[in-house]
Order: C-alpha cells, then sequence, then structure tokens
C-alpha cells in the first residue's frame, strides 16, 4: 500500500479529540471555519510580535458557545505570550475580538515536556535548518532530545533542496518503535517547511508518545496481556 494518511486526521473522533469544538448551522459553518483559520494565522504569524514564534506554540484549541469564543493555546514557553504583568495576553485578546467581533476568552496551558511534541520539533528543526546547519546533524541531535524526553520512537523526514543541491530529494531517519496503524498508540504529528535561500524544505516529524491509558509502550502492553499457559500440542 502507497497511501499515506496523516496520523492526525486517523486518530481524530477515535482517540484524537476535535481541535474545533463547535456546533453551526449550515449557513454558519463555513463562516465559522473561515474565522478559526483567521485566529489561528493571526496568533501563530503575529505580523508584530516575533516573540510568539519563539514561544513554541503548539496547538490552538477553539471552542464557541452563544455568548463567546473560548481560545486554548498549548504553549511550551507562556511567558513570551504573557508578558509582564499579563499585559500582552490582554493586547492579544482586545486584538481577536475586533478580529471576530466576538467576545474572546483567552487561557493559557503550559507544555511540560516540549521535547516530545511533534509540531515544536518540526519548527526547531527549521530554525536550525534556515540557520545553514547540516540536516543530518540537526536530525540526529533532534531523535536524540526526543527520546532522551521520554518518547518511545521519532520518525523524521526533510523534502527539498538538502544541503544546497540541484536536485530536490527525501532524507529519512527513526529511532525507536513508530507504529503509525496502531490506533491506541499516542502518535503526534508535525509539519513546517524551513525558508531556506536554496528554496523551501518541508519537515514531517512523527513521535510515539507511548499507547492510551498506560505508560508503556505497545511491544511490553502485548507481552504483559499475553497468556502464561503452555503451547497446546496436538496429537495425531
Amino acid at each position: 500500500m502507497g497511501q499515506k494518511v496523516n496520523p492526525v486526521a486517523f486518530r481524530t473522533g477515535v482517540t484524537i479529540g476535535w481541535k474545533s469544538r463547535w456546533y453551526a448551522s449550515k449557513k454558519q459553518f463555513g463562516e465559522l471555519l473561515l474565522e478559526d483559520k483567521k485566529v489561528r494565522d493571526h496568533i501563530k504569524n503575529h505580523p508584530k510580535r516575533t516573540q510568539y514564534r519563539n514561544a513554541g506554540i503548539d496547538r490552538i484549541e477553539i471552542e464557541r458557545t452563544t455568548d463567546e469564543v473560548r481560545v486554548i493555546m498549548f504553549v511550551a514557553r507562556p511567558g513570551l505570550i504573557i508578558g509582564k504583568k499579563g499585559q500582552e495576553v490582554e493586547l492579544l485578546q482586545e486584538e481577536l475580538q475586533n478580529l471576530t467581533g466576538r467576545r474572546i476568552n483567552l487561557k493559557i496551558e503550559e507544555i511540560s515536556r516540549p521535547e516530545i511534541m511533534a509540531q515544536l520539533v518540526a519548527e526547531d528543526i527549521c530554525q536550525q535548518l534556515a540557520k545553514r546547519s547540516s540536516f543530518r546533524r540537526t536530525m540526529k541531535r533532534s531523535m536524540e532530545q526526543t527520546m532522551d524526553a521520554g518518547a518511545k520512537g521519532i520518525k523524521i523526514q526533510l523534502a527539498g533542496r538538502l544541503g544546497g543541491a540541484e536536485m530536490a530529494r527525501r532524507e529519512k531517519q527513526s529511532l525507536g518503535s513508530v507504529p503509525l496503524s496502531t490506533l491506541t498508540a499516542k502518535i503526534d504529528y508535525g509539519f513546517a517547511e524551513a525558508m531556506t535561500a536554496q528554496g523551501h524544505i518541508g519537515v514531517q516529524v512523527w513521535v510515539n508518545q507511548g499507547t492510551h491509558g498506560e505508560e508503556t509502550d505497545g511491544a511490553d502492553a502485548q507481552e504483559g496481556q499475553a497468556s502464561k499457559k503452555p503451547k497446546r500440542t496436538y496429537k495425531r
């Protein structure tokens, strides 16, 4: 099988929740969906506050009620977004209210282990590639950091004019186990683009964070649940 399925879309609604949680009629659905995209793009690619890009924003979840829009940001370094005495949060909240025309309730959650979040790993690799560092060394260092942080496995794939080569190609490295077809596995996926002088380089990252409901990986769980009965012998 040559088909590739996005790991997040494959698990959404089964083991992963939706990033936008609200209900709307057919007439309002398209408008609200576009509004969610505007909110996410405004925060991730803020024209004035460049510190947002260094804050490590993993994902932005949006919940809607009849009265307000609740925006939940999962950030590795929340201090860069909160600012002194929370002034930056209030300014961002006002900007989002002017953008959407609705009341915004902004909430910031801190990520305890950013090294195992695939989106943050992909963005970190892009920053290193933009500084003209060696792509193989960057991939190896990122994989070691993720595995040291407690991940069960990681896979990184780069695509583009790697090392300034004339022809674009793909390079892939993996460490540990990354079972993409196992729904019970916590597979986090991230994608980012590195803007280099030779062109864009696409960075894809898959991180195995373990299994749902258990701290051990899938192989250990299967061994623990296996029956200890001896194998049955069949006589002719």
